[in-house]
């Protein structure tokens, strides 16, 4: 498997030697300039869908109307649509390119954030929201492809460079939100809809990339590896891959914690009697975090044979933060918004061990589609749980023992998945 860890130098070709951007039409240097532009871009519009709203949330619920249970529900559409949606994205890749996929998941991306807030009501709002996360789904899914496919040698810094931008896509909504909707007279649904302006940007680099729909299915040899055993049409037997549903438990459970962090943690800091402002703020420290850790995590597993030591730190760091929340919210608000920053650091982890855990670009995709679709899958229950704890026991204490009590399997299963083996080795082995 490449990797930083084992990456090779490779001499120059000789004059009239065709590399793999030469072999297609249209494809050259300036594809491979453009792609590492485009996935950023698609990446900073991966979460604001989420983040924008969490900043708003109380507003939302009192202009529509909802209880703390339907708002739970809400919070827990990401995670369904994320499930429902993103398994769909390999085939799709496969009948219509990847381009099309992600430039379509852009589109969607921009519709939803455009009609959600005008929709008038509960149903409408959701439908909205619905179609913007059709479009993250898919291109969640196969963000990792695409860096296997077209980087397979920088697998580390590329994860790197778009978990940076997916992470600043998070914090950016969080903390400009309450400001942008106080400019805008406060009206909430202004505040939302601006959003739809960022994912209108991100299409255009994808339309053009369009030109070169054959230049994606290029993919580096592989590499010498054993027979292995596949299912009709080709297909590995991804379900009975230990590594592949450690994989997938340990995506769901730092999803389940990074939704109700985005959904409800800057309630909580409202409810402990910071203002919105400072909520927003703290929720956006919280997410900002993932920036330089998100770029840095990647690069560090790549080097390493085993991955579990970094999910411990990150979850650790996670039952820390809920700790805090419990026991002081405000006097150490900055504190804890800075520990769950760092816990929420699994997820560029997750995204990396995808990479990592599967040889091929056919394998990636495979197991990307696997271990993020049942993951969110498994996610789902938490945001609306936490949403009806709060509800009927008048308070966080609840909802915070649920939060930590989830990170302990989280950090078992991250130790799993860190294994340093592929699921083309475990169905060899079968």
């Amino acid at each position: 498997m490449a990797s930083d860890r084992t990456r090779t130098t490779t001499p120059h070709p000789r004059p009239g030697t065709r590399t793999k951007t030469d072999s297609v039409p249209g494809a050259g240097v300036w594809v491979l300039r453009l792609l590492p532009v485009g996935i950023v871009l698609a990446a900073l519009n991966l979460r604001p869908a989420v983040t924008s709203l969490g900043a708003l949330l109380e507003e939302v619920r009192d202009g529509l109307g909802m209880s703390g249970s339907v708002a739970g529900v809400l919070t827990s559409v990401p995670s369904l649509c994320f499930a429902v949606f993103g398994v769909m994205a390999p085939r799709l890749a496969r009948r219509f390119g990847l381009s099309v996929v992600v430039c379509t998941g852009m589109v969607a991306i921009a519709a939803g954030l455009l009609i959600r807030p005008y929709a008038g009501n509960t149903v409408g709002f959701l439908a909205g929201t619905a179609l913007a996360l059709m479009g993250i789904a898919v291109s969640n899914i196969l963000m990792p492809v695409l860096v296997k496919r077209w980087f397979p040698d920088r697998v580390g810094p590329m994860t790197g460079l778009y978990s940076m931008a997916l992470a600043l896509g998070t914090s950016l909504p969080a903390a400009v939100t309450v400001p942008v909707t106080d400019g805008l007279g406060g009206d909430w649904r202004a505040g939302l809809a601006v959003w739809a302006g960022l994912a209108a940007v991100a299409v255009l680099p994808w339309l053009v990339l369009l030109r070169v729909r054959g230049a994606e299915r290029i993919e580096p040899a592989p590499a010498p590896a054993p027979a292995v055993p596949e299912a009709a049409g080709g297909r590995l037997r991804i379900t009975r891959s230990r590594i592949a549903w450690a994989l997938a438990v340990f995506f769901g459970l730092q999803s389940t914690a990074a939704y109700i962090t985005m959904g409800w943690m800057a309630q909580i800091y409202r409810d402990a009697g910071l203002s919105a402002g400072t909520a927003g703020l703290l929720l956006a420290v919280t997410m900002v975090m993932g920036v330089p850790l998100a770029f840095v995590i990647p690069r560090v597993a790549t080097r390493l044979p085993h991955q579990g030591p970094i999910a411990v730190v990150l979850g650790v760091c996670g039952l820390a933060g809920y700790a805090g929340l419990y026991l002081a919210p405000a006097v150490g608000a900055w504190a804890w918004a800075v520990l769950l920053g760092i816990s929420n650091c699994a997820f560029p982890l997750a995204l990396t061990m995808v990479g990592m855990r599967a040889r091929t670009g056919a394998g990636v995709a495979q197991l990307s589609a696997f271990a993020q679709s049942t993951g969110y899958l498994l996610s789902i229950p938490g945001p609306l749980l936490v949403g009806v704890l709060y509800q009927h026991s008048g308070g966080w204490g609840q909802p915070l023992a649920l939060m930590a009590v989830l990170m302990v399997p989280q950090i078992l299963v991250g130790v799993l998945a860190g294994r340093d083996r592929t699921v083309e080795d475990e169905a060899a082995a079968r």
